[in-house]
C-alpha cells in the first residue's frame, strides 16, 4: 500500500517561497520536478528506509530507475554523491559490469541503495497461488531451474537470456550481497520491505576485476596448508555464489559458532544443510588427498582470515603438518570453538611424538562417534 499523500506532506512543509532571494541554511533546497515525481510514487516506510542513509532531495543525490549501464549515464547527475535505484536488480542483464558502472559514477564513501526481489519471496508468492502441494512441487521445479539454474550454466545461459532479456533473474541475498561486495562496496544495512530486499551500501575500493567465483557443484577454496601456503580445498557446493565475498562480513556481523563456523550464515543454501548435516560436502577433500595436499586425518584446512584469529602457539604448530579431511575435535568430542582448539593443541603434541599411530587413533576414535551419531556435522 502508497502513502503518497504522506509523501506529499514531507515535500509540502519543506517548500521555500519562490521569491525568497536569501535562503536560509537550515531549510532543503527545492526538489527537481522529476526526482519529485519518483518520490512521491514510493511506499513510506521505503522513503524512512532511504532517509535513513540519505536526504533524497538534495542535489548530489542522484534518483533513478535504472536497468542498464545506459541508463545510469543517462540518469545520474554530474557531482553524484549518493545513487538511490528504484528498480530491483532482477531485470538486470550484467548485474556486476552494472554495478561497477555505479562504483564508477560515485565518489570514494559515495551511497547505493537499491533492491532486489529474494527467490524467497518469488516461491512464496507461487505457493499462495498453487494451493496443492504436489503441483505446485511440479510447477517450482521447471521455474527454479529455468530462472535460476539455466543462467549459471555456461553453455545454456545464452539461451535463457535470449528468451528473457535478462529480466526476472532468480537471486539469493547472499548471492545479490556477496556480487555488490565484490564490487568494490561495504555493507551498511539491509531491510525487507513489502517483498523488497532494500540495501545501503557504502563505495570503500574499486571493483575486484577479473573475478572468477564458482558457480558450478564443486567449489574450491583457499586453505592455508604446510608450511603456511595457500592451497585450493574442494568441497561440494553448499552456499550460492558470490558466498565467498561476505566471510569477513558474515563473521564480524555475527561472529562464530559453537563449532567455530560462521554463526547465523544466510550463505547457506537449503541444499547445502543437507550436505552438512551428512558430511557430503567433505567428500570431494578426497582430491586433495590424492594431490598430496591433505591428510585423512589432520587440523582442519582454514581460510587465512580464520588461521589469522588461531593463537600463535597454534599458528606455529599448525603449518608444520599437512591440513586433513577429519579433524580433531570429531575424535575428541569437542565441537565447540574452544574446544576446537584444544581438540587441535592435544592432537598436535602427540603428533609431534608419535604422528603415525596418532593418525591412526584419531582415525577410528572419529569413525566410531560419527557412526555412532555421538557427533554430527555443522
Amino acid at each position: 500500500m502508497k502513502h503518497p499523500e504522506l509523501i506529499t506532506q514531507v515535500f509540502t512543509e519543506h517548500k521555500l517561497p519562490e521569491k525568497l532571494s536569501i535562503r536560509p541554511p537550515f531549510v532543503k533546497p527545492r526538489v527537481d520536478k522529476k526526482k519529485e515525481a519518483l518520490l512521491r510514487n514510493i511506499r513510506l516506510d521505503v522513503y524512512e528506509f532511504f532517509v535513513g542513509h540519505v536526504v533524497p532531495e538534495r542535489q548530489n543525490v542522484s534518483v533513478i530507475k535504472a536497468n542498464t549501464r545506459d541508463d545510469i549515464d543517462e540518469q545520474v547527475n554530474e557531482n553524484t554523491r549518493s545513487i538511490i535505484n528504484l528498480k530491483p536488480i532482477n531485470n538486470v542483464r550484467y548485474i556486476n559490469k552494472f554495478l561497477m558502472r555505479v562504483n564508477e559514477k560515485m565518489p570514494d564513501a559515495g551511497l547505493f541503495i537499491g533492491c532486489v526481489e529474494p527467490v524467497k519471496n518469488v516461491e512464496r508468492k507461487l505457493r499462495e497461488k498453487i494451493k496443492m502441494p504436489f503441483l505446485f512441487s511440479f510447477v517450482w521445479f521447471f521455474v527454479f531451474v529455468f530462472h535460476r539454474v539455466m543462467p549459471k550454466i555456461r553453455y545454456i545461459q545464452k539461451l535463457y537470456f535470449f528468451f528473457t532479456q535478462g529480466k526476472y533473474r532468480f537471486l539469493t541475498m547472499g548471492e545479490t550481497l556477496g556480487r555488490i561486495v565484490s564490487c568494490g562496496f561495504e555493507i551498511i544495512e539491509y531491510k525487507e520491505i513489502d517483498g523488497l530486499l532494500y540495501f545501503s551500501v557504502m563505495k570503500t575500493s574499486e571493483p575486484v576485476y577479473g573475478q572468477k567465483p564458482s558457480f558450478g557443484p564443486l567449489f574450491p577454496m583457499n586453505r592455508v596448508g604446510r608450511n603456511g601456503e595457500m592451497i585450493k580445498v574442494y568441497k561440494l557446493r553448499t552456499m550460492h555464489p558470490f558466498a565467498e565475498f561476505l566471510q569477513d562480513y558474515i563473521t564480524k556481523l555475527n561472529g562464530y559458532n559453537e563449532t567455530g563456523k560462521p554463526a547465523n550464515d544466510f550463505r547457506v543454501a537449503t541444499w547445502g544443510k543437507f550436505y552438512r548435516k551428512y558430511w557430503l560436502d567433505e567428500l570431494p577433500q578426497l582430491l586433495n588427498v590424492l594431490r598430496g595436499e591433505l591428510n585423512i586425518v589432520g587440523v582442519r584446512p582454514l581460510s587465512r582470515t580464520r588461521f589469522n584469529e588461531l593463537p600463535e602457539d597454534i599458528r606455529i604448530q599448525r603449518i608444520r603438518f599437512k591440513p586433513g579431511c577429519i579433524p580433531p575435535y570429531v575424535a575428541l568430542l569437542m565441537p565447540d570453538s574452544e574446544g576446537n582448539i584444544e581438540a587441535e593443541r592435544i592432537y598436535l603434541a602427540e603428533k609431534m611424538k608419535h604422528p603415525l599411530w596418532t593418525d591412526v587413533k584419531y582415525l577410528f576414535l572419529a569413525l566410531f562417534n560419527i557412526f555412532s551419531g555421538k557427533i554430527k556435522s555443522s
